[in-house]
């Protein structure tokens, strides 16, 4: 993911959209792990003491796991398709990670928002997957001499709360799960993210099938790493959310500095140094 709001694009978003209508051919049995996190998105908005009339869904992976009326758009390279101050809440659950320009879809979803309303994201971060893009690395170089990335690179949750802050939104917060999953093997995994839509989309990737030499020996290395006892082999995903709202007169602010009304040096000398405690 491209988080600089500049000319470099590393996903081809022709090939984005073939591997997603690839996956849903596929069929919805792989479609868990969006509505996981579906579920603990809404679980976040239901504790948000607000009614949420209008609900736009960036890139329609929210939308069929909610109970809500949502109206979803696509989202990548294109502007998006939203009326500016429509919205109560913009959504999007794990698709950001898939957009060339992230700061600028961000600028975007604000604008789309009312006043005070809410903007709420998940989206793959670094961690996600790194068994595999280990694996798959480690094999090529050893079978080939070579190697070249075949799983994409993710954001970092450090860099989600200044995004925010830089398209425009009021009290960012962001935080991060992680998820394991576990597998009978590792091509049920790639099989898993096929089905998902989720294949390496990168303008730079191989255009050549991955050697069935390399494949195997990459499956190897991955049960050899990081299988489990039980002959299973984990796969990590680790899941970032970012919350900002479109600001409002409303919303709580920062004090400004040097606007305290105690003076901290002399609250020190009113409660003297501090007390040994009684053997």
């Amino acid at each position: 993911m491209n988080t600089q709001p500049d000319d470099i694009n590393l996903f081809d978003a022709d090939a984005v959209q073939r591997n997603r209508k690839r996956g849903r051919a596929m069929g919805p049995d792989f479609d868990f792990l969006r509505a996981e996190i579906a579920d603990r998105m809404a679980d976040r908005l239901a504790d948000i003491n607000r009614d949420f009339g209008s609900v736009l869904d960036l890139g329609g992976n929210f939308a069929p796991h909610s109970s809500k009326t949502v109206e979803a758009v696509p989202v990548g390279d294109e502007p998006l398709a939203a009326s500016p101050g429509s919205y109560d809440l913009v959504v999007s659950n794990l698709a950001l990670h898939w957009v060339n320009d992230l700061p600028g879809v961000m600028v975007q979803a604000n604008r789309a928002l009312k006043p005070d309303g809410l903007f709420m994201a998940s989206l793959f971060g670094g961690e996600t997957l790194h068994e595999l893009g280990h694996s798959l690395l480690a094999a090529e170089a050893e079978v080939t001499g070579g190697a070249s990335q075949r799983v994409i690179p993710f954001a970092d949750v450090r860099d989600l709360g200044s995004l925010l802050q830089r398209a425009g939104f009021a009290l960012p917060v962001t935080d991060m799960d992680t998820i394991t999953v576990t597998y009978e093997h590792p091509l049920k995994l790639m099989q898993e993210l096929r089905g998902m839509g989720e294949a390496n989309a990168m303008h730079s990737r191989s255009r050549r099938f991955l050697r069935r030499d390399v494949l195997m020996r990459a499956c190897e290395i991955y049960q050899s790493k990081f299988g489990m006892a039980d002959g299973r082999v984990p796969a990590t995903f680790q899941v970032m959310y970012m919350t900002g709202w479109h600001p409002h007169e409303s919303q709580q602010k920062p004090l400004k500095p040097g606007s305290g009304k105690v003076n901290l040096g002399d609250a020190l000398k009113a409660g003297g140094p501090p007390k040994k405690p009684s053997p």
